[in-house]
C-alpha cells in the first residue's frame, strides 16, 4: 500500500509477517483467555495466528472515513482537514462515522461481554483509543491524543493504562 493513504474501515493487508508478529506477541497475552477481532483481514489473521477460535466482532472494526477511505491525505484539502481537527470527536462530513460514534460501539462490545475478565483484542488503533478511553476513564483529549503503534500489544486493567505499545521491534 502507497504511504500517506487514508484508511480505516478499507481492509488492506497486514504490514508485516503474520507469523513473525505473532510469535513477538503471544507471550504477551494472558493464558487461555478468549481472543476477539476485527474481522478486517489485518486484524483476522493475526487473530487466527494467535488463537485456534477467535471471534469476529464488527464492533472491533477501524473507524470508517467514509469519502476519504483510500484517498491521498494531501488530496483531502486543508479545509476538510481543519474542520476534522476542530471538532474530532463529532466530525463526520466525510459521510463515515464519528469518533463518538466509534467510541459508543466499542462501548458495547464492553458492556456485551463485561462478564470476561480477561479478553485479547486484536483490533485498529482507533478502537484502541476508545478502548483506553472507555476503561481508564480518561477525558476525550486523553484518550484521543494517545498513539498505538502497528503489532504491538497494550494492558488496560485496574482502570487505567497499565502499558502499551510492548513488544514492537522486540
Amino acid at each position: 500500500m502507497a504511504p500517506g493513504l487514508c484508511y480505516g474501515r478499507s481492509d488492506v493487508g497486514l504490514a508485516e509477517d503474520v507469523a513473525v508478529c505473532a510469535a513477538r506477541l503471544a507471550p504477551l497475552l494472558p493464558a487461555g483467555a478468549p481472543v476477539f477481532s476485527s474481522p478486517l483481514s489485518r486484524c483476522r489473521l493475526l487473530a487466527e495466528a494467535l488463537h485456534p477460535a477467535p471471534r469476529l466482532d464488527p464492533r472491533l472494526l477501524e473507524l470508517d472515513f467514509g469519502a476519504w477511505e483510500m484517498q491521498p491525505w494531501d488530496a483531502i484539502g486543508r479545509d476538510a482537514l481543519d474542520a476534522w481537527a476542530a471538532d474530532p470527536l463529532h466530525f463526520k462530513d466525510h459521510g463515515g462515522e464519528s469518533a463518538a460514534e466509534l467510541q459508543t460501539r466499542v462501548a458495547d462490545f464492553f458492556h456485551a461481554h463485561a462478564q470476561i475478565e480477561e479478553l485479547v483484542l486484536v483490533t485498529h488503533g482507533g478502537v484502541m483509543k476508545a478502548c483506553a478511553g472507555l476503561l481508564a476513564g480518561l477525558t476525550e483529549q486523553e484518550w484521543m491524543g494517545l498513539q498505538f503503534d502497528f503489532s504491538t500489544a497494550s494492558l488496560l486493567g485496574e482502570g487505567r493504562l497499565l502499558w502499551h505499545n510492548s513488544g514492537h521491534g522486540s
